[in-house]
C-alpha cells in the first residue's frame, strides 16, 4: 500500500531539519578550527567563524526547509 504525502508540518520539518544542519556545522567546525591552527596569520575570525558556524547553518536550514516545506504545501494544494 503506497501513501501519498499531502503536506508537510512546516515547524516540526523546519525543525528536524534545522537539528540536521545544525549537526553538520558541529562535524564542520573542527575542519576550520584546524585550518585556523595551521593558518600562518593566526587570524581570529576563524576561530570565531567556526565557533558560530553551527549556528549559522542551524538557521539556514530551518529557514530553507520552512521556506521549502510552505511552497511544497501550496502546490501540492493545486496539484493535488
Amino acid at each position: 500500500m503506497r501513501q501519498r504525502i499531502r503536506r508537510f508540518g512546516i515547524g516540526q520539518t523546519a525543525k528536524v531539519v534545522g537539528i540536521l544542519y545544525l549537526l553538520v556545522g558541529l562535524l564542520l567546525a573542527p575542519v576550520f578550527l584546524l585550518a585556523t591552527i595551521l593558518s600562518s596569520d593566526q587570524a581570529g575570525f576563524g576561530v570565531a567563524f567556526a565557533v558560530g558556524l553551527p549556528v549559522l547553518y542551524a538557521c539556514a536550514g530551518f529557514v530553507g526547509a520552512a521556506i521549502g516545506c510552505a511552497i511544497y504545501n501550496l502546490v501540492a494544494g493545486w496539484v493535488g
